[in-house]
């Protein structure tokens, strides 16, 4: 029996969560004089989120990283849900499924590199960026065609969201 497409995924997606490093951002940090580390992220990924959670899907990070620019620009998009410093990604995992009720099979889960595989593996829609490390993509049912930090964010939410009939980019649709 051929496997599913990664399409016939996402129409029960109701949960996105997303790792910062490699998927936000590229991957790359800017370390400045005084030792800060900065680091870019994609406005039209921040929109796609807050797309999101305005049409009422849930938005989660969990990422190693602990950057607090980092929270306040995922918490100015209105992420509520947000595990920084995570090196047991399976356990903030775990706790934010348990806290909202979801099921993992609604879930779409977006990483790159070796910390998000055990995550991965458990997750109904595992997904990476195109710049992903080799093991990340072996796993993944879609790999997007954007590298992160440059739209591949963008590019899963917009795809469950058009396909839910709730993408705000189309204009013969009602927003609501």
């Amino acid at each position: 029996m051929a496997e599913k497409s990664y399409k016939e995924y996402l129409n029960q997606i109701t949960t996105f969560i997303f790792d910062v490093d490699g998927v936000l951002t590229d991957g790359t940090v800017h370390i400045t004089a005084s030792g800060d580390m900065l680091r870019s992220m994609s406005i039209k990924d921040g929109y796609a989120i807050k797309t999101a959670i305005d049409k009422g899907y849930n938005v989660c990070i969990i990422s190693g990283g602990s950057n607090e620019g980092v929270r306040i620009r995922l918490e100015g998009l209105g992420v509520k849900d947000i595990y920084l410093g995570a090196h047991n990604k399976i356990e903030q995992l775990d706790h934010y499924f348990s806290k909202k009720n979801i099921r993992s099979e609604n879930a779409l889960y977006m990483g790159d590199d070796i910390p998000d595989f055990p995550v991965m593996k458990g997750i109904g829609l595992p997904c990476c960026p195109q710049d992903a490390v080799p093991e990340i993509k072996a796993i993944s049912k879609y790999v997007s065609h954007k590298k992160g930090g440059k739209g591949a964010v963008r590019d899963v939410i917009e795809q469950v969201l058009k396909v839910q009939g709730k993408w705000s980019g189309n204009f013969n649709a009602k927003y609501d």
